[in-house]
């Protein structure tokens, strides 16, 4: 049997060696000293909240969930100093009144899951250096790749996914190309251990190139997500691929493709594809949206895995699909939205399948009402049901959230 400790150790040595060098380039050359005080004290500071009411019906578990939580943030950015700046920024998450749920780390397992565990997160510290058209950040924060589909924040629950990396970017007129070194993944389980893991130490190269064509433009991706994750999901993998957006006389078209097989210390043996096609259109106010998505499987034995993605924007709200089946997942919509005056609506229905077999999953409508209350204050209602033809528990979930940003 492999012994994961052993074998995380090499990477490891080669995570910090990275990280080290990539920060020497990163402060290569810093200006003068004299222009430093300038750039802390002329810096600015900026505090945000989100309270927010989730409420969770899941057949099989013996209570619903009801967890009233809220989320503060305190923002602090520099000045420039030269050609460098840098920004820290920092998270409370707490229990406001009601506390029935599973946080993941209060032990309360008779409820089902609400990912919002309490505790103080340093969610951002770096440092960033301008030179014309490259930008190179170092230390922990956002990277968020596109639509999120295979890397990105999670910022839907309170204590936000962020990452220790080296990243360097380089923006052209219709060309940009986009680098990062992930030395850690601190996810939305944290500050502290709990069912899951809060941080996955990692090896992640992570490369996006995007390119403007006419009204539209080609990304291509490639990931080698290399997770010393405890959890015991093999998630490690390497996906390549390529999306595509367009307009096309007052129609978008969307569409995408991938292939992935394991990485690092996966046990696993597949080769998996993904693609996804989706199209647009407003007619008398209403925008439509169809698609159809498919996360692949290698005969039934693993499927396509997506494990730092922001999973919560894809494949309906109730979360039941934020593990791949071993015999994938098909996913066909439909959206509708429309505004009414400042209320933003919009329903989607969900039919969910296998991609290996005949199996048909479920189905799920999800509704959401947004609108401003000011300036500075925004309040969203959000509903979603799920219902089981086999796989999962039917459940349903709602969510009423305020979020102050000034």
């Amino acid at each position: 049997m492999l012994d994961a400790t052993k074998s995380a150790l090499p990477d490891l040595r080669r995570t910090r060696r990275f990280a080290i060098v990539g920060l020497a380039g990163l402060l290569a050359s810093p200006p003068s000293f004299a222009g430093l005080a300038d750039a802390l004290r002329d810096g600015k500071s900026n505090v945000s909240a989100r309270y927010r009411y989730e409420s969770v019906d899941q057949d099989g578990l013996p209570n619903d969930a009801s967890a009233s939580t809220v989320l503060g943030r305190l923002t602090w950015s520099s000045a420039a100093w030269g050609n460098l700046t840098a920004g820290i920024e920092a998270d409370f998450v707490g229990v406001v009144g009601i506390d029935d749920y599973n946080s993941t780390t209060n032990g309360k397992t008779t409820y089902p899951v609400v990912a919002d565990p309490e505790g103080f997160d340093l969610n951002q510290a770096f440092v960033r250096r301008q030179s014309g058209a490259v930008t190179m950040t170092g230390g922990r924060q956002r990277i968020l790749h596109g639509r999120q589909r295979f890397l990105g924040g999670v910022a839907w629950r309170q204590n936000e996914q962020t990452y220790d990396a080296v990243r360097i970017e380089s923006k052209g007129d219709d060309v940009t190309l986009d680098y990062s070194f992930i030395a850690n993944v601190n996810r939305i389980f944290g500050p502290e251990d709990g069912a899951q893991p809060a941080d996955w130490q990692s090896a992640i190269h992570a490369f996006r190139g995007v390119w403007s064509i006419g009204d539209g433009e080609i990304s291509a991706f490639a990931y080698d997500f290399d997770l010393q994750n405890d959890n015991g999901i093999p998630n490690s993998n390497r996906t390549y691929g390529a999306e595509y957006t367009g307009e096309h006389g007052g129609f978008t078209l969307s569409g995408g493709i991938a292939r992935q097989s394991p990485s690092g210390d996966s046990p696993l043996d597949y080769d998996a594809a993904w693609y996804w096609v989706e199209g647009k259109t407003s007619l008398g106010g209403v925008t439509f949206t169809l698609g159809h998505e498919v996360l692949g499987s290698d005969g039934g034995e693993a499927g396509f895995r997506m494990p730092v993605a922001t999973l919560h924007k894809f494949n309906g709200w109730t979360d039941r699909f934020l593990a791949t089946p071993a015999a994938g997942l098909e996913d066909t919509y439909l959206t509708m939205a429309e505004d009414w005056g400042k209320v933003s609506l919009a329903a989607t229905l969900h039919a969910f399948s296998a991609n290996e077999g005949s199996a048909d999953y479920g189905k799920e409508f999800d509704l959401s009402a947004s609108m401003p209350l000011g300036e500075s204050l925004t309040a969203l209602f959000k509903f979603a049901t799920y219902a089981s033809d086999g796989y999962a528990a039917d459940t349903t979930k709602w969510w009423l959230t305020f979020t102050y940003r000034p």
